[in-house]
């Protein structure tokens, strides 16, 4: 087993990883009833997306002598309605100022975009995911 959940009340849930014993709480956005004081699921899936791009992108820039530590990544969920469903995940990496050739670019943006979470996600939501290079010095 992964994790348990428990229904708290109020529309928010505690989640329990069994592994570790951290604990995630999520409310249910303002949008939704919700107190919107913690992340929604849907908040959740779509930090996960981005939590597992640079988790990914951290293991193929290890296995090549490469450091991404300091890289940062920003998301926007778009919800859509009828039924409601997250409709798109907007992503933006902000890279770290080292000097990674294209190749290296290359390998780390295809290892992002082929992450377990992107391909566990469904077709319909898409993904649009911006990677931004700095160059060391600058």
């Amino acid at each position: 087993m992964t994790s348990t959940v428990v229904y708290q009340g109020e529309l928010r849930t505690e989640a329990t990883h069994l592994q570790s014993g951290t604990i995630i709480v999520t409310d249910a956005p303002t949008d939704n009833q919700g107190r919107g004081e913690v992340f929604s699921p849907t908040d959740l899936c779509a930090t996960s997306l981005a939590s597992c791009m640079l988790t990914i992108m951290g293991i193929s820039a290890r296995n090549r002598n490469l450091d991404i530590s300091g890289s940062t990544a920003t998301i926007k969920k778009i919800m859509a309605a009828d039924p409601r469903r997250i409709s798109r995940i907007e992503i933006t990496l902000q890279m770290p100022p080292q000097d990674f050739s294209e190749n290296d670019r290359k390998v780390l943006e295809t290892a992002g975009r082929t992450c377990p979470v992107a391909l566990s996600l469904h077709p319909n939501i898409e993904q649009v995911i911006t990677f931004q290079w700095e160059q060391a010095g600058f």
